[in-house]
């Protein structure tokens, strides 16, 4: 899912809310839906599938997935035993690209795919280019010895996005991050109504 800077900040102000793992910038300073009308404009109020569809979006367009991948995963998830939308968030956690991203070394997760599909990640010391591989509790990934003085590598681990999360650690010294356990629902970077997506997804199903 290739995106242009712009065209993400206005996902982002259409949706209301940063989205880390696709842009670096904020909407902060421009909060107000994109649009001829500008800080004048008004939120219409939501149906209840709006409301679902927003969330599902937020999912979306964060993780780059497409729709027919969110909804294989949605499927898996309500195969498992435990909640589906908690199950859900983990699955996209876990994505190889969305740990490289997590693990600092790329600024977005369009950025940390790039570097996967270029071969630039080793994945328990093998050479790993899908971005979609779910990684489990115990996995680790390895920045390779020749992409570590890449410009764009560099620069974001001395400013990451993000601070690492507590479900991994970071071994500065070899460029390895391990998954020491699955994330929790509650430790995704960005606030969501996972719940909203589960209903959307069940009347179509």
């Amino acid at each position: 899912m290739s995106i242009q800077i712009d065209a993400r900040l206005k996902i982002m102000r259409a949706l209301g809310i940063d989205l880390p793992g696709l842009s670096r910038k904020s909407i902060e300073s421009r909060p107000n839906p994109p649009g001829q009308h500008g800080p004048n404009s008004t939120r219409r109020r939501k149906s209840e599938y709006g409301l679902a569809l927003i969330e599902k979006q937020k999912l979306r367009f964060n993780y780059g997935v497409s729709e027919r991948q969110l909804r294989t995963m949605m499927v898996e998830a309500r195969r498992k035993a435990g909640p589906s939308g908690d199950l859900l968030l983990q699955m996209l956690e876990c994505r190889l690209d969305n740990v490289v991203f997590r693990a600092g070394w790329a600024p977005t997760i369009p950025a940390a795919r790039q570097l996967v599909s270029h071969c630039h990640i080793l994945l328990n010391g093998k050479r790993a280019n899908i971005a979609s591989i779910r990684l489990r509790a115990g996995d680790e990934v390895t920045l390779r010895e020749k992409s570590r003085n890449i410009t764009m590598i560099r620069h974001t681990i001395e400013a990451p996005s993000l601070d690492r999360p507590e479900w991994l650690t970071y071994d500065p010294t070899t460029f390895t991050a391990k998954v020491t356990r699955l994330p929790e629902a509650d430790e995704v970077p960005f606030p969501v109504e996972v719940h909203l997506v589960v209903e959307h997804y069940a009347k179509s199903m």
